[in-house]
């Protein structure tokens, strides 16, 4: 009888404990910064008292449940590889026996999703951690060496605007046309059919003695622009004026080539060089020979005025960027004495300074830099004339300034392996003047610079949610800011529309210095692999930038040269908008407004260049089916 009520006894306190077990504690996590619920995080459930655990883990709606958990203190914990550890309270009571749901939690990711891998030995993320550093640091460098490109145009900028008064009270030195010296002119062409005739019957018109006057048309042509050139030839000679025309079959060395193939049989002992697209003024030589009366010059190169700047906003953004080129790089440089270059047309080189030189050498896409330098570093000196204009077509497709800023940015990479160690080793040559000159040739690799740090940025951002520690890195990212500044200071100094309010006109200024930026940003993947080309020693073909003789839309009907076709180049850059784009929404939802600037003006500039490009090919398949058809 006692035995049985012991029995009792034993169930009923059995029954009792069972009846103090919560039957669950459930709650929900989200993310912190998603708001979603979060699925497979470790949580854990900590007795107080007793330092028992129990282990959860949360299904595919953010849900964790612990079952029959006992009445008590405990401590609910995320203890997950993923998320930040959460430490919460709660205290089970009887009034909770049928179930305890607690409030949603949101807990932060340790690290970005992209950085969330590379444990070793124990240590979380070792391996991202350590690719975050490198990546933090080349992202630093990138900087600073934009940062420096800005400070020399600032600098330069300063010498322009501290010369500036000279320059205007400089007077053209006398000039005795009866002994003016023989001139030959050359007008290197290759398929130029739709300006052929103008350059030739504008250099025809030049004031110039006659017997003191000479035109070489140089032309590589492989289609009828031979026939027109030919042409006009004779038509010009019929006139009694001296001119050649000097045609080449096999292209060797390009626009170099032709010129120094045509040496030795220039007459003059100067030569003009005027490019296809050039309209100069009659009076182009009168102003521009009287300078080489001091025996030491031996080039004068004349700024480029632009015949068809209005024609559309890519033309306007090309000229801004052109007129800071030829206002303060050129006229700040020579301002102070540093080198400068022959801009490849619309100047004029006295002919034994090529030969001193050693002639005309086709190795680099820019024979014209390349020859400067070696003649700047024999000891003759170079003019600028900003005065005297030569005015030029500017390319009105996105493919036709393309190839223009590939051929240019690729030459000016080649030219710097070529020339850098003479600029360093050449004896008599200032410190500034080795400085700025090993600036300018490595000017274009400004654009490599740009897409690193547009692409760094990206991992930037998940490093800068990731890893505090490296936070205080990334407030350099102010120099940036400097460096827009800098710039904007030169190229307000070239800008050449402040005529009426200077209020209105600053206004306007900012509007289009910014136009310029973002398209420049575009440009970064295209000069970016033409700058690589030219330091890995990538030889290619010289591919010349069609003209198109054109001012207006009304009188563009097509040009034949202008090749269009969907390329790598075009998908990358489509690619980019789409990134860029997607990362400035993203940031901007989520109230991270840091770089979103930075990244819409990416987004811009890509998808800028990306329709252009697409919008041109898809006119020119038009075209070709009407034709066609």
């Amino acid at each position: 009888m006692l035995r049985m009520r012991f029995l009792f006894i034993l169930l009923g306190l059995s029954f009792n404990l069972t009846a103090q077990d919560v039957d669950f504690v459930k709650g929900t996590i989200i993310d912190a910064k998603t708001k979603d619920p979060v699925e497979n995080v470790d949580m854990e459930l900590q007795d107080l008292d007793s330092n028992m655990l129990y282990n959860a883990k949360t299904d595919e709606n953010g849900v964790y449940s612990f079952e029959k958990i006992p009445l008590g203190t405990y401590l609910l914990v995320i203890n997950d590889r993923t998320y930040n550890t959460v430490y919460r309270e709660i205290e089970l009571k009887e009034e909770h026996l049928n179930g305890y749901n607690y409030s949603d939690i949101e807990a932060g990711r340790k690290v970005s999703w992209l950085l969330d891998w590379g444990d070793y030995k124990g240590q979380e993320h070792f391996w991202s951690h350590l690719l975050s550093k490198w990546l933090i640091g080349f992202y630093f460098v990138c900087l600073i060496l934009i940062f420096l490109y800005s400070v020399l145009q600032l600098r330069l900028a300063i010498a322009y605007l501290r010369t500036k008064k000279l320059r205007e009270e400089e007077k053209t030195p006398d000039f005795d046309l009866s002994n003016a010296p023989k001139v030959t002119v050359q007008l290197p062409m290759f398929n130029e059919l739709y300006v052929a005739d103008r350059i030739i019957e504008t250099v025809a018109q030049f004031d110039y003695p006659r017997d003191k006057f000479q035109i070489q048309v140089l032309d590589d042509s492989t289609d009828e622009t031979k026939d027109v050139i030919a042409k006009k030839v004779a038509e010009v000679a019929a006139r009694g004026i001296n001119i050649q025309h000097i045609h080449r079959v096999d292209r060797i060395g390009y626009k170099a080539g032709a010129l120094d193939d045509a040496m030795d049989q220039v007459e003059g002992d100067f030569i003009a060089i005027f490019d296809a697209d050039f309209v100069p003024e009659k009076d182009f030589l009168l102003r521009t020979m009287p300078y080489f009366q001091d025996e030491n010059i031996g080039v004068v190169q004349t700024r480029w005025g632009h015949i068809n700047k209005d024609y559309s906003i890519l033309t306007e953004l090309q000229a801004f960027g052109l007129n800071g080129h030829f206002a303060i790089e050129q006229g700040g440089r020579n301002s102070t004495d540093h080198f400068i270059n022959f801009n490849g047309t619309g100047g004029v080189w006295r002919k034994k300074c090529i030969e001193d030189a050693g002639g005309w050498e086709h190795d680099t896409l820019t024979e014209d830099l390349d020859l400067s330098y070696r003649a700047q570093l024999k000891g003759w000196k170079f003019k600028y004339l900003e005065n005297v204009i030569a005015p030029a077509e500017l390319p009105i497709t996105m493919s036709a300034l393309k190839s223009q800023q590939h051929r240019w940015m690729k030459g000016g990479a080649e030219c710097f392996i070529k020339m850098r160690k003479r600029i360093l080793t050449t004896k008599g040559v200032r410190f500034g003047d080795r400085v700025h000159g090993l600036s300018h040739l490595f000017n274009s690799s400004v654009f490599f610079f740009i897409l690193c740090i547009s692409l760094i940025s990206m991992p930037v951002l998940h490093i800068k949610d990731s890893f505090s520690g490296l936070n205080y890195i990334l407030q350099y990212g102010v120099i940036f800011l400097l460096s827009t500044i800098f710039l904007m200071f030169y190229y307000w100094q070239s800008y050449r529309d402040k005529e009426g309010n200077k209020f209105i006109a600053f206004l306007k200024f900012i509007i289009r210095f910014f136009q310029f930026l973002i398209v420049s940003m575009g440009l970064a993947l295209n000069n970016t692999v033409a700058v690589l080309e030219g330091y890995f020693g990538i030889k290619s073909s010289f591919v010349r930038t069609p003209k198109f003789n054109v001012s207006a839309k009304s009188e563009f009907k097509g040009n034949k040269y202008d090749k269009k076709k969907l390329s790598i180049l075009n998908i990358g850059e489509g690619l980019l908008f789409v990134l860029f784009t997607y990362t400035t929404i993203n940031r901007a939802i989520y109230g991270d407004l840091g770089m979103v600037p930075f990244h819409l003006m990416l987004a811009i500039g890509y998808g800028m260049v990306f329709y252009y490009s697409v919008a041109e090919i898809r006119t020119a398949n038009k075209a070709a089916r009407v034709a066609a058809s």
